[in-house]
């Protein structure tokens, strides 16, 4: 597939496709090239696929209860690794 082929995708479709090349990879059935090729296209699908999923972590927003119980729109802010 061509880069802006790969850049239109929705992300499950991205993901599938990119599930389906580490299976064609683990199946050692590819030749070097092929393998050399679908690994490329690989990384440029998880670059894609980060990236779609980082655009909607960005976007998601969390309705948070108040102590007075009301609720109000808040940014998600994920906490940091290892905090809880």
């Amino acid at each position: 597939m061509a880069d802006n082929d790969l850049t239109t995708l929705k992300f499950e479709d991205a993901l599938a496709r990119l599930e389906a090349i580490v299976s064609q990879l683990e199946s050692g059935s590819l030749s070097l090239e092929d393998s050399m090729a679908r690994f490329e296209e690989g990384m440029r699908l998880n670059k894609i696929c980060s990236d779609k999923l980082a655009e909607a972590e960005s976007k998601i927003e969390m309705l948070v209860k108040r102590a007075d119980g009301t609720l109000e729109w808040a940014d998600y802010n994920p906490k940091p690794n290892g905090a809880q």
